[in-house]
């Protein structure tokens, strides 16, 4: 196919050409940075928790009611009932649980002389049954033992020092690049309680923070047995029994106490799905943004080529009379197609770069890869090549009798 004649045609119709070229640059700029965004939002609504097997662990928000006296008591009796049940693989309490809860955030550090050298840690009071319960993966250290496990009544009630803090690895990596934290004694900021930490643990997500941010598994681990009005007692099921333990677990903190009100009871997999319903939701209006902006740029293409064919009949009537085949005339418009197209996504991919550097200072998002460069801009000129096909197939089917019509 000789580039002169298409050359010659696009000068003639430069503002059509330029128009094409630029929706299909606004398009390249906009699906490459949303299926970013997309396959950004989906990993983090499948970003792992720590916890093992998910499908197997439910939260009970406990509240007490009037005078409940001995709380302490009552929570110890409530969490020997529930891992009675037959149901039940064990249970803990706490002040928070993963995906979900309320927001408790301090600063470990080795360093007491320089606290800026600590990290923010997602702060998990529990006892010496939460690792079990939450299958959290030990990678270090020990437990809690019982006798490390201290009653706390009151958020603003600590110890000067504990038994042990249990830290994931990316509290232990943000502490010392090696993770060597094993044995070394830490301060807890504002607290100002010491302990040292006995134990280093996989993952445990951290609350406030998910998906990509280097926070999203700083977590730590602190022997409080939370004794307050509301607490959330987290259990784990025995493989298969999440709805028998559910009913089996209601029933039974009712029959231990009438005191209460469970606030609700939600498995794991639920939290999942309400946490990160924002995240789906950011993620199917990109898609929906995507599929209106590739259908307007498919009709754009398809109506300004049907108008040039409609205009070009006597000029595509000579040149079937000249001999050219119906599939020199296809091959002619699909080939100013795609130089138009090509166009386009040179000038999308610049917009493309520049919309995710602001996109960067905007909202932290990660440098668009280039991956999702080359997969736009074969999707933009594969759509430009699908486009013009009905108007390029209309032109191929013009009689060289149009011509003579046309004299």
């Amino acid at each position: 196919m000789e580039f002169g004649p298409i050359l010659s045609s696009l000068r003639r119709n430069k503002v059509g050409a330029a128009l094409i070229a630029l929706q299909i640059a606004v398009t390249l700029a906009v699906l490459c940075n949303a299926l970013f965004i997309i396959q950004q939002q989906t990993a983090l609504s499948r970003a792992t928790s720590g916890v093992q097997d998910e499908a197997s662990v439910f939260i009970i928000t406990n509240r007490w009611i009037g005078d409940a006296g001995n709380v302490a008591a009552r929570e110890q009796a409530d969490l020997a009932a529930l891992r009675a049940l037959p149901q039940i693989a064990d249970a803990t309490v706490s002040n928070d649980h993963p995906l979900g809860g309320p927001v408790m955030v301090e600063l470990i550090t080795l360093r007491p002389d320089n606290p800026r050298s600590g990290t923010g840690a997602m702060v998990y009071e529990v006892d010496d049954h939460a690792i079990n319960t939450l299958g959290l993966r030990l990678i270090s250290g020990r437990n809690f033992r019982p006798d490390e496990v201290i009653s706390r009544n009151g958020v603003g009630e600590h110890q000067a020092a504990l038994g042990g803090v249990i830290v994931t690895q990316a509290v232990a990596r943000a502490l010392d690049p090696r993770g060597n934290v094993l044995g070394q004694r830490a301060l807890i900021i504002p607290d100002g309680t010491t302990a040292p930490i006995i134990g280093v643990v996989d993952k445990l997500q951290s609350t406030p923070f998910a998906g990509n941010s280097p926070f999203a598994a700083q977590s730590m681990l602190l022997p409080y047995r939370t004794v307050e009005s509301q607490v959330f007692y987290l259990v784990r099921t025995k493989p298969g029994q999440l709805t028998a333990g559910t009913t089996a677990a209601r029933n039974e903190l009712y029959r231990v106490s009438r005191r209460r009100i469970i606030v609700g009871i939600q498995s794991l997999t639920d939290a999942r799905r309400d946490v990160y319903r924002g995240d789906r939701g950011v993620a199917l209006i990109m898609g929906v943004v995507c599929a209106i902006l590739l259908g307007v740029t498919a009709f754009g293409i398809i109506g300004l080529t049907s108008y040039w064919v409609s205009q070009r009949q006597r000029q595509i009537g000579i040149r079937r009379t000249l001999g050219a085949t119906r599939g020199t005339i296809l091959r002619y418009f699909q080939s100013e197609n795609l130089l138009i197209a090509a166009a386009g996504a040179v000038l999308g991919i610049l917009l493309a770069l520049g919309a995710n550097l602001w996109i960067l200072r905007s909202i932290a998002l990660a440098r668009l890869p280039w991956i999702y460069l080359f997969v736009g801009a074969i999707a933009v000129l594969a759509l430009g090549q699908l486009a013009v096909l009905w108007p390029a197939l209309r032109a191929s089917s013009v009689p060289p009798a149009i011509a003579a019509r046309s004299a």
